[in-house]
């Protein structure tokens, strides 16, 4: 993966379940670049999504890389059972772990990629002595535990911060924000630094998610 490239992550957590097989199909076909799991257990937030057998799904029904982020407790019970499911990239909260280092550690000794999340006020500096462990950091622009929320506007320097910190260590590491990102505000936040976006009612909000994303991805590469 190309660190400075542009990856658009469609976010399942907003799709018509009732859809799902051909709204991930479509977007597979048409340009996305991630998709997108929310796992939330109603503990660490307040709301309850996808389980391992979601991304077991998704496996079969997508090529693209699944990015899974587990908004939940305890993240290190399940990090075995989320790699055997499919994930790809393995997120976990550094609110939500006790040993962060060794959480990584655990992600990266099952063959997959490890990401590290950071709530909205959550200081960069907490992950600073395991950036060489980190392939993925996903800053929180919202609240985690809903979709449709509005966009935190401090998050920016937050993003800027952290894509200063990303290139002083010289590491590859993707730079993934999640809330709020739209038309709206897509261009300030690759302005500031990210590349990957994650995205869910501004994709699946429209009726056509196609347009809409192609629409977000355009807007995201001119900024």
């Amino acid at each position: 993966m190309e660190t400075h490239k542009i990856y658009i992550a469609p976010s399942i957590l907003s799709a018509d379940l009732l859809q799902l097989k051909t709204q991930v199909e479509m977007l597979t076909e048409n340009g996305a670049d991630f998709i997108h799991v929310d796992v939330m257990d109603g503990h660490f937030v307040p709301n309850l999504t996808f389980g391992r057998n979601v991304v077991k799904t998704l496996k079969r029904i997508t090529s693209l890389p699944l990015d899974v982020h587990l908004m939940i407790s305890n993240p290190d019970l399940y990090i075995e059972d989320y790699a055997r499911a499919g994930a790809d990239i393995l997120t976990v909260h550094e609110e939500a772990c006790t040993h962060l280092h060794r959480t990584l550690q655990s992600i990266h000794q099952q063959g997959i990629k490890a990401g590290v999340s950071l709530n909205p006020a959550t200081p960069i500096a907490t992950i600073e002595n395991v950036l060489d462990n980190i392939d993925l950091l996903l800053i929180m622009t919202v609240n985690p535990g809903f979709g449709g929320q509005k966009f935190i506007p401090q998050g920016l320097k937050k993003i800027a911060e952290a894509r200063r910190m990303i290139d002083t260590s010289g590491r590859d590491i993707l730079l993934e924000v999640d809330g709020g990102v739209d038309s709206s505000t897509v261009e300030s936040i690759v302005q500031h630094g990210a590349n990957v976006l994650v995205s869910g009612n501004a994709i699946f909000g429209p009726p056509d998610i196609v347009a809409a994303m192609k629409q977000l991805k355009a807007k995201a590469e001119k900024a």
